[in-house]
């Protein structure tokens, strides 16, 4: 039986359970836990208060022995804060609200405008359930906020400490988790999405926190494990000890500076991001990395959803005319397939129930010629809609899971789900890469296949869109993204969510070598990977009435919060986005959706961007840049037709 860590003990699984909801409920979720200003009071007796703006962001400046210490840190609220049934009702309590993260961007690109800051350290401190996900916040581009902040915390020229005091809860955690050195107490816990929400999504069951815990994989150890964390404070006995909290985190602090400040800042942020790069990655040989390269490439893959509903005509003389409530009274050829809008695919909903030749209807990317109704497109659906014919070639194929984590960390609920995700497409992960021509224009691809376990970013995920970047890099090309994913990866636990901060990392080295980025955001784009690098694109277009929002609605829902989906479609984001520019002092670099595009349309859209790339870009040595001219060529559409 599998030993599993707790507190200071290795304790076999059923009792590891019981141990992580103990200390859940009376330690990490206690409601008199020191919070953050307890432990700032405690550190800087000369603590300057810059006195932001909302009721969950600490922002100030002290001194920590003869060192200038920033601090930025998550305030969850004591029981005093609830004197009324308003404060009862309030659900984003101790979740920094896009106000609230637009201060500590804003804070960030001060340092980064006035640095290096040689004799200061930034300090943060994480506390949260996760960022807010009410409407409010969702509308002023929350998402992007996260991946800006991520970014800016790869890159603030100043030495940093992270450290977890509490709870650490998805991407609100991690927006201020970044840095040189990372540490979590030794009771908190630090999940890739609150227990709650992890419940409620997996298991269909908020009240489930019990397995929802076991695979989080969350404790401190665990975050070590996967290199998450890089110490340990220990915790202290009576769980509202303040004093003893303090001191012990004022031991973790004088360690850190000391080793910190002997070392080169240059070099602390270069580490940063080989430390991102190398997330998620805990086993990976040299023949791995030598079979990678020799794979055969996939080029051969269905053009339709295997379980679209396909009715064929029957095959008398003369053709079939069909009845009036079908539709439009489409005559239909003997032995024509079709499709009728509302009925194409399981749980379909509304439609016009016009009927429609299956060639068109795919012709069209699936989305209906009479009233626009769409489906979310498939990594193969998506390849149709951008690349040349015959020009797709699949790179990184094979990397699995099982190359990247050792058996130990892979549990059977998720063993038990990838297997049903095999056999949902033709596809090996949840994103696909590839090289492919645009209207003869060379790219790289990164296109999420939302069939495989909704399109959700795990370790693969992440070391896949790693590998494109380095093959850009290699070849100078383009990258071209398609999100169209659920977020973060669950199954995985704690180091999915680190895949945020790794897929950031990369797009630095292409902003560094002047290497475009274009990001399409797929309907739906949500969770980690719109929170990360989908928001980071040079462009950024988007697929009419795309779902663009941290937290789905489903969740939101389930968590009490209202849900408005036309407000956070991107045509509405759209028009939040074009008033970016004019508030820099709330946005800072954030810009959001530039245009929305239809399928049918994106291709040209993003060849328009190529083209530009390709007529300004400097050429190396003598070579030039010539475009690769592909006739784009009827494309056999047929449910089994491959090319």
């Amino acid at each position: 039986m599998r030993k599993n860590w707790v507190g200071p003990y290795f304790i076999d699984d059923q009792e590891a359970v019981l141990q992580l909801i103990e200390i859940f409920k009376t330690r990490t979720r206690h409601p008199m836990r020191p919070r953050s200003s307890n432990i700032i009071k405690r550190l800087f007796s000369d603590f300057r208060d810059y006195q932001a703006k909302g009721t969950s962001l600490i922002m100030g400046e002290g001194h920590y022995g003869d060192r200038q210490v920033y601090v930025v840190a998550q305030e969850k609220p004591t029981p005093d804060k609830f004197r009324s049934a308003r404060d009862v009702a309030k659900l984003n309590w101790g979740m920094l609200t896009a106000n609230e993260h637009s201060q500590v961007l804003k804070f960030l690109r001060y340092l980064k405008e006035t640095g290096p800051h040689e004799d200061a350290l930034l300090l943060s401190f994480v506390d949260t359930y996760g960022a807010d996900i009410s409407m409010e916040s969702a509308q002023k581009l929350q998402a992007f906020f996260i991946a800006h902040l991520i970014r800016e915390y790869l890159q603030v020229p100043i030495r940093t400490v992270s450290l977890v005091i509490g709870e650490g809860g998805s991407g609100g955690a991690l927006a201020m988790q970044v840095a040189d050195r990372r540490a979590a107490m030794e009771d908190a816990l630090y999940a890739t999405a609150p227990a709650e929400s992890v419940a409620a999504i997996i298991f269909r069951d908020p009240g489930r926190l019990e397995d929802a815990l076991s695979i989080s994989k969350c404790t401190a150890r665990d975050l070590m494990h996967f290199n998450v964390i890089d110490t340990m404070v220990p915790q202290t006995k009576n769980v509202n000890d303040s004093a003893q909290m303090a001191a012990n985190i004022g031991v973790f602090l004088e360690k850190a500076m000391k080793d910190l400040f002997k070392r080169n800042l240059d070099r602390l942020i270069a580490q940063r991001s080989k430390s991102a790069d190398e997330l998620g990655i805990i086993q990976f040989s040299a023949i791995d990395e030598l079979r990678r390269y020799l794979e055969r490439p996939f080029k051969t893959f269905h053009k339709a959803p295997p379980e679209l509903k396909v009715i064929e005509a029957p095959s008398p003389s003369g053709g079939v005319h069909v009845d009036d409530n079908y539709g439009d009274g489409t005559i239909l050829a003997p032995g024509q397939q079709f499709i009728r809008c509302g009925e194409e695919l399981p749980n379909s909903k509304e439609g016009c129930g016009a009927v429609i030749p299956l060639e068109e209807y795919l012709a069209r990317h699936q989305v209906c010629p009479n009233c626009g109704k769409r489906h979310v497109l498939d990594a193969a659906g998506w390849i149709n809609v951008l690349a040349d014919p015959g020009s797709f070639h699949e790179l990184f194929r094979n990397v699995t899971v099982y190359d990247l984590l050792p058996d130990e960390d892979i549990h059977n609920y998720y063993r038990e789900f990838l297997k049903k995700q095999e056999k949902r497409t033709n596809f090996n992960e949840s994103l696909v890469t590839a090289h492919a021509t645009i209207h003869g224009y060379p790219a790289v691809l990164a296109i999420c296949e939302f069939r495989f376990a909704g399109g959700s970013m795990g370790v693969v995920f992440g070391e896949k869109f790693r590998q494109a970047v380095e093959y850009c890099l290699k070849k100078r090309w383009p990258l071209v993204s398609v999100c169209c994913s659920g977020g973060a990866r669950l199954w995985e636990g704690i180091v999915a969510l680190m895949q945020m901060t790794k897929t950031i990392s990369a797009l630095e080295h292409l902003k560094e070598a002047g290497i475009p980025f274009i990001s399409i955001l797929a309907d739906p784009s949500t969770g980690g990977a719109i929170a990360s690098y989908a928001a980071l694109g040079d462009v950024c277009l988007a697929e009419p009435e795309a779902l663009v929002i941290f937290t789905g609605p489903r969740v939101m829902e389930a968590r009490g919060f209202t849900v408005q989906e036309d407000l956070v479609r991107s045509d509405s984001l759209k028009d939040v986005s074009d008033d970016t520019i004019a508030d820099p002092t709330f946005f800072g670099e954030i810009r959001g959706i530039q245009e929305i595009a239809p399928r049918e349309q994106m291709s040209r859209k993003v060849s328009r961007y190529l083209e530009f790339y390709a007529r300004t870009r400097r050429p190396r040595g003598r070579k030039k840049i010539e475009r690769v001219y592909v006739r784009r060529q009827h494309v056999d559409l047929s449910p089994t037709g491959a090319k």
